[in-house]
């Protein structure tokens, strides 16, 4: 595989840098977060952070696996600013971010990639373009909680989870301490048992 010089090879690094660029944005979200009280979605910031990081390390390996030029200019939009007003404003600003790479920028380099000749480089931009709407969907629903009230206050009793110790409490929201390690209630995610 030569990417040198092709539409795939500034597509590759643009994601690398686009990547790359998120996951600082998540990792900072998080503290964010957890000034608002809101430690729960400060894990999923900096797991989100993660998974940008997994992606960014693949695109740049594709590059090097295609022999990519020493030095390769790209442009590129980057949000600097009015996102970080806020947690849930920071949630719907992500996920109109992971939206786009999910609907239009991912696909689109996929279809260039297949028109150079670049099938398995196509392909990881389809599945990395899945785990983007994995990102979105959850980005939303969180905004959608805080902005409804409901992120702490379900009509129906379910099971809450401490993130930090891992506490189990049943009921329509978590208790404001928790009792076994007496951190507050923002550290309470619904907890899924299904494995």
């Amino acid at each position: 595989m030569n990417l040198k010089g092709t539409q795939t090879e500034k597509n590759l690094l643009t994601s690398f840098a686009g990547e790359s660029q998120a996951r600082n944005r998540y990792t900072m979200a998080a503290s964010t977060a957890k000034k608002e009280g809101y430690a729960h979605i400060a894990a999923i910031f900096l797991e989100t952070a993660g998974h940008e990081k997994e992606h960014a390390k693949r695109f740049f390996k594709l590059l090097k696996e295609g022999g990519a030029t020493e030095v390769i200019k790209v442009e590129w939009d980057f949000p600097t600013s009015g996102s970080y007003e806020s947690t849930e404003n920071i949630l719907r600003h992500a996920a109109a971010g992971e939206k786009f790479e999910f609907t239009e920028m991912y696909p689109g380099y996929a279809k260039i990639a297949e028109d150079e000749g670049f099938p398995n480089v196509a392909h990881q931009w389809k599945t990395i373009a899945h785990a983007e709407s994995w990102h979105h969907k959850r980005y939303l629903a969180l905004a959608d909680q805080i902005k409804d009230g409901s992120i702490f206050k379900k009509t129906e009793k379910v099971q809450w989870r401490c993130d930090n110790c891992g506490y189990i409490h049943d009921g329509e929201h978590p208790p404001e301490k928790c009792p076994a390690c007496l951190h507050d209630k923002g550290y309470f995610m619904v907890h899924f048992s299904e494995y």
